[in-house]
């Protein structure tokens, strides 16, 4: 039986608008779609991930060997959230450690081979909802779409970094 995706973060196609909130809901809308589908296809599989699991899988491919000071420092979470989320996926075969050769208390953090078939997965699946997402869309709309998020994560960093 296929579960059902819960509609609570998804907008009615039917009203369109531009208003600051309708395109912030949208593109809250849009993130919630691609995770969900994105993680049902890893439901009931040997190695189901929640959102945070695949966010440090992520990290961790690309900062192979950051610690978790590093991770810490990149997400803002909290440290004792992150600590328990890296034991379990060390626990489940997903990440690998070693101690540090310059700092042996230091930890360093690196995907073991099913972690890295794990992130092969991941990214795979989610290449194929990003071309389902964009089915329609020319090379220049796509183009103009990425310029224009750029200009609102732009607005958004300068802003955060005023505080």
């Amino acid at each position: 039986m296929r579960k059902q995706v819960d509609k609570v973060n998804q907008n009615s196609p039917a009203r369109p608008s531009g208003t600051v909130g309708d395109v912030f809901d949208a593109i809250h809308s849009i993130m919630h779609l691609y995770r969900s589908q994105q993680f049902r296809a890893f439901a009931g599989g040997a190695h189901e991930l929640t959102h945070m699991e695949s966010k440090v899988l992520r990290f961790f491919a690309r900062e192979p060997g950051a610690t978790l000071s590093d991770l810490v420092l990149h997400s803002g979470r909290d440290k004792a959230q992150l600590t328990r989320l890296i034991r379990g996926l060390r626990d489940r075969g997903l990440l690998d450690a070693s101690a540090d050769e310059a700092d042996r208390r230091s930890t360093r953090l690196y995907l073991s081979e099913a972690g890295q078939g794990l992130h092969a997965q991941l990214h795979r699946i989610g290449t194929e909802l990003s071309e389902v997402g964009l089915t329609g869309l020319d090379e220049a709309e796509r183009e103009q779409l990425y310029a224009l998020l750029q200009r609102v994560r732009s607005n958004l960093a300068r802003e955060e970094e005023k505080k």
